[in-house]
């Protein structure tokens, strides 16, 4: 006799519940000796487990769960450091792009032209600005993306289009500078 899908819900919802009360504070402390800071950690791990409960029809593992959960939070992790190390790259930029001898105009406009892209990308959907900015900030393909965050490439160019759309959108009046600002990310 076949489980009613119900009953086979039901059944995977209790084993990830257990799974997640037995794992997480184990796994927060293994995500804080990487990233060194306890709400992120926490965060990491949360972000982890909720992924994992929502493509819980996809995901096939073929290990010891708790290795399995362990691997992801570290992979989280690193995929964590490297976005700091992303935007501290940036920030660089934009420091070294500021002292160059500008007109104050010139130096306001681009600090204006700055913070309009930070919120524009900050306004972006997660997974949206997640993809944009490993293909222009990490300069990964979109395979490579795919195969990182676990997505068809369909959707990560899917998701690269919607998000030239929006920053299109919201940087309108500011489109020529906007290009010759992120020029050094296209090369």
């Amino acid at each position: 006799m076949v489980p009613e899908p119900e009953a086979l819900d039901q059944d995977h919802e209790k084993f990830f519940e257990s799974t997640f009360k037995k794992n997480f504070k184990g796994l927060v402390r293994y995500a804080f000796t990487v990233v060194k800071d306890s709400e992120v950690a926490e965060e990491i791990v949360q972000n982890m487990f909720v992924r994992l409960w929502e493509k819980r029809e996809q995901v096939s593992i073929n290990e010891s769960v708790t290795g399995y959960l362990y691997r992801s939070v570290y992979n989280d992790s690193l995929n964590y450091l490297k976005h700091l190390k992303v935007r501290d790259a940036y920030q660089n930029y934009a420091m070294e792009r500021e002292q160059f001898e500008q007109p104050a105009s010139e130096q306001l406009e681009t600090r204006e032209l700055e913070e309009k892209i930070r919120r524009a990308l900050g306004e972006l959907p997660e997974k949206c600005r997640t993809i944009f900015q490993m293909s222009r900030f990490e300069e990964l393909r979109y395979q490579e993306i795919a195969d990182e965050l676990s997505l068809p490439v369909k959707t990560v160019e899917n998701q690269m289009g919607k998000a030239l759309r929006l920053l299109r959108v919201k940087l309108a009046e500011y489109l020529p500078s906007f290009l010759l600002l992120l020029t050094p990310f296209f090369c």
